[in-house]
């Protein structure tokens, strides 16, 4: 089956039973950012490491120590995080990226530019405008990256 990697984005404070389920199997959480509070990462470490950016709504109350964006090796595929893929400062392919992690749109989405994965996990939190409440797994495969986005029930 590979290694599984969860990726939350915008809980705004919620994070849901569904969720945290889904959570379960995860050996590395990564939150896209707009955590909404400390007690979001302490709950989430619970779980499994979590590798967490700061997002647009996150102020000191997170613990201060979130970067706006995380660049992340993990069984050899290099992963850049950050919440808002409008303020991504670097090329992507000349990074050597395998992936670039992302929030804030609320909005599901699984592209590839450049055979690049761009993930966008939507909203796990409170139910924003009529996007579903989604998260994702990334799972490792044969040294490949396998992405799935996951609509919850609310």
């Amino acid at each position: 089956m590979g290694k599984i990697i969860g990726v939350i984005s915008d809980t705004h404070g919620l994070l849901r039973e569904s969720v945290r389920k889904k959570l379960t199997p995860c050996e590395l959480i990564i939150h896209a950012g707009d955590i909404g509070g400390p007690h979001i990462l302490r709950d989430l470490r619970e779980i499994a490491k979590v590798i967490a950016v700061k997002g647009n709504v996150d102020r000191d109350y997170t613990g201060g120590h979130l970067n706006l964006a995380e660049f992340i090796e993990t069984d050899g595929h290099n992963i850049y995080v950050i919440h808002n893929i409008d303020l991504l400062d670097i090329d992507s392919a000349t990074a050597k990226l395998d992936a670039v992690l992302y929030g804030h749109a609320h909005l599901p989405s699984i592209t590839y530019r450049d055979g690049i994965l761009f993930l966008n996990p939507g909203s796990a939190g409170p139910r924003r405008f009529r996007h579903p409440v989604s998260m994702a797994y990334i799972r490792i495969v044969e040294g490949k990256l396998v992405p799935e986005i996951i609509t919850l029930a609310e």
